[in-house]
């Protein structure tokens, strides 16, 4: 119950037998739980790391355990400050991302530097992505925001990712939770776990990068309109900071076919993420634009959070989140 605290299943079961029996030793707790005297052990270094196990004052030597609404809120509250920093972090990558985009967008069509070049027009892009899946030789990694649109395109990118994993490429690729129930986009997601790649989503993603072997990106020269083509970029700097934000959205992403896990609290990230945006002052038009879902799915989801929290206005909701510490 408490894995996104921290705690493992055998980690949280000593927590709670020492909420009760403070006097409990490794060998029964062990005993207790059904489970090794070394894991007891491992328990209790890690509760002690998270300050669930402090010191006791009264017993010098031993420890005591402290009480849930104390030890667990403070972990809580760590979460959701790693969770701001995240998406700071991703914002700021986004804003650098866009002064990279610019810095190359006069790059005339076909023309190499050391530093990149510009396709341009989606003829252009298709024809270089196929010089690349016969040459990339170990890792391809994208993140795709929106639905896929091109049967075409589609097409085309299975076929070079068929090419690319039949040589060894290890593919991933991420894109939003909204296009889960896209069919195009599972369509694309089944033949590319069946070439042996993987496919993630997450609430929002800055724009569409493709990261080739770690030392090759592309990113289009217009977010807003890809079919104007694309900037491919060698720079070891700009290509290493791409791969950076790809790898921190890899990491907190969740397997396209598996159900969307909930938080402690119940939330999924979609859910929150919302919550977190039209707190920030955002209307529920531009929220929906973010996380590419409709007005319409956003005032439902709104609505169902509101009946969650018993709440009669978006007022209410927000200082209900807020106490239950949602936000």
């Amino acid at each position: 119950m408490l894995g996104a605290l921290g705690l493992d299943s055998v980690t949280e079961g000593v927590y709670r037998l020492l909420l009760t029996r403070a006097d409990l030793g490794v060998l029964p707790i062990a005993q207790r739980l059904g489970v090794g005297e070394g894991e007891v052990r491992d328990a209790l270094d890690r509760l002690v790391d998270l300050a669930l196990l402090r010191q006791s004052v009264q017993n010098p030597g031993t420890l005591r355990a402290v009480s849930p609404e104390a030890g667990l809120q403070l972990l809580l509250q760590r979460q959701q400050s790693d969770l701001l920093r995240r998406q700071q972090e991703v914002l700021e990558s986004q804003h650098a991302i866009s002064r990279m985009v610019t810095e190359f967008a006069d790059l005339r069509q076909g023309e190499s530097t050391p530093l990149g070049e510009r396709l341009v027009g989606v003829d252009a892009v298709v024809a270089r992505l196929e010089e690349f899946a016969a040459t990339t030789a170990s890792s391809a990694c994208a993140l795709i925001p929106g639905a896929l649109r091109s049967e075409v395109g589609v097409e085309a990118s299975i076929r070079n990712d068929r090419t690319a994993s039949a040589r060894g490429v290890v593919i991933r690729t991420v894109f939003m939770d909204s296009v889960r129930n896209d069919a195009l986009t599972h369509r694309y997601a089944r033949a590319l776990t069946d070439a042996g790649g993987e496919v993630r989503t997450v609430p929002t993603l800055p724009l569409r990068i493709l990261l080739l072997d770690a030392k090759v990106a592309l990113v289009p020269i217009d977010p807003a309109d890809t079919s104007a083509g694309a900037v491919v970029l060698h720079g070891r700097g700009a290509v290493a900071a791409l791969v950076a934000l790809f790898e921190q959205t890899w990491d907190t992403a969740c397997p396209f076919g598996a159900d969307r896990p909930r938080d402690e609290v119940g939330l999924t990230r979609q859910e929150r993420e919302l919550l977190l945006l039209l707190a920030q002052g955002m209307t529920d038009e531009a929220a929906g634009k973010r996380l590419n879902i409709s007005l319409r799915t956003v005032r439902r989801v709104m609505s169902d959070l509101m009946e969650r929290l018993g709440a009669r206005s978006r007022f209410e909701a927000g200082l209900r989140a807020g106490e239950r510490g949602w936000l």
